[in-house]
């Protein structure tokens, strides 16, 4: 097997991925419906949909471990139906729970997957000591990965998928189970990548999509529901242009919330007591400005102690929910 700089594309393409019609059946139950789109270089996509949407099974298919029914992936211009192999030394794959050899060290799985992916000499040194750099690997490289904590075997599982420096990476919840400092480092870890690389991400963690996501695919049912970036999503939300109030006390809470449903620009309020805050949300077709312009003027207007006052750009959880409710499996 050939390292990625030895390999070349089977025709040229500014897509990293062709995914044309790909469906895939278990009995009568159909997981991936005829699902199309394509990505390229530079795009951090992800991939979402509520339990049983059917993204594991599409990753799978991409790379080559499940057959889809019909239709075909194309990695870098290679077919992983009709040209596998060249197909798969394009890719990178983090799987879902990240399966290693238990009784290895990450030191001798990561001599053993450099081996795997044709890496030799200095290349294979310098490549190994710089992923256990990025993913601090340091202290367990000797523990066998079976007494690893799960965060650990995480990033081991990360740093297998990233060794040979693939054009395509995919990850399927590649933070599941790391703590937020750990999460950061891997986000970040991902922006770094990604200016050359197709990054494709399967996540349930809408968080992890507005951090590092420029694109995201919802799926239902095997199908895509939407596909956009993720500011343009949550663009669509009942929270778009919103004005959250937070106060420093209840003293003036229900004065508030009542002069602030008044406004023209207002459809209706949301209260929270913690924190304490009034959410104003925008009445369809108002000026984009007008809650913002006119919530403002109000506080002003009476004088209110208002711990802070914020515009929401939109919640895509908000957005993901209405797109999804009643798919689930």
């Amino acid at each position: 097997m050939q390292p990625r700089a030895a390999m070349e594309p089977a025709h040229e393409s500014h897509f990293m991925i062709e995914i044309d019609g790909l469906t895939k059946s278990y009995g009568q139950h159909t997981v991936v419906d005829h699902l199309s789109f394509r990505s390229p270089a530079g795009e951090v996509l992800g991939f979402l949909g509520p339990n049983g949407a059917g993204k594991s099974t599409t990753m799978k298919m991409i790379t080559g471990f499940v057959t889809p029914d019909s239709g075909n992936a194309t990695v870098c211009g290679h077919s992983i139906a009709d040209d596998s192999q060249a197909a798969r030394q394009q890719l990178g794959y983090l799987p879902e729970g990240a399966p290693c050899y238990p009784e290895m060290t990450p030191r001798t799985f990561l001599k053993f997957i450099a081996e795997v992916r044709g890496l030799s000499g200095e290349r294979r040194k310098a490549r190994i000591e710089q992923v256990i750099e990025q993913l601090h690997l340091g202290p367990v490289l000797d523990q066998t990965i079976e007494t690893l904590s799960k965060g650990f075997k995480r990033r081991v599982g990360l740093a297998q998928a990233i060794l040979h420096d693939p054009a395509v990476l995919i990850l399927d919840e590649p933070t599941d189970g790391l703590d937020p400092n750990q999460k950061h480092e891997v986000r970040e870890l991902i922006r770094s990548m990604s200016a050359d690389k197709l990054i494709v991400i399967s996540t349930h963690i809408l968080e992890e999509v507005e951090a590092v996501c420029s694109r995201a695919i919802i799926i239902a049912s095997g199908r895509i529901l939407a596909d956009d970036t993720p500011a343009r999503l949550a663009a669509t939300s009942r929270y778009h242009n919103a004005v959250r109030l937070t106060l420093e006390d209840d003293k003036l809470f229900d004065e508030i919330r009542s002069a602030v449903e008044r406004l023209d620009s207002v459809a209706e309020t949301e209260s929270d007591r913690s924190p304490l805050s009034i959410t104003a949300i925008a009445r369809p077709g108002s000026d984009s400005a007008g809650p913002w312009r006119d919530v403002t003027g109000l506080v002003a207007a009476r004088n209110w102690k208002i711990a802070s006052l914020q515009m929401e750009a939109g919640r895509l959880d908000e957005v993901f929910r209405r797109i999804t409710q009643g798919t689930e499996q």
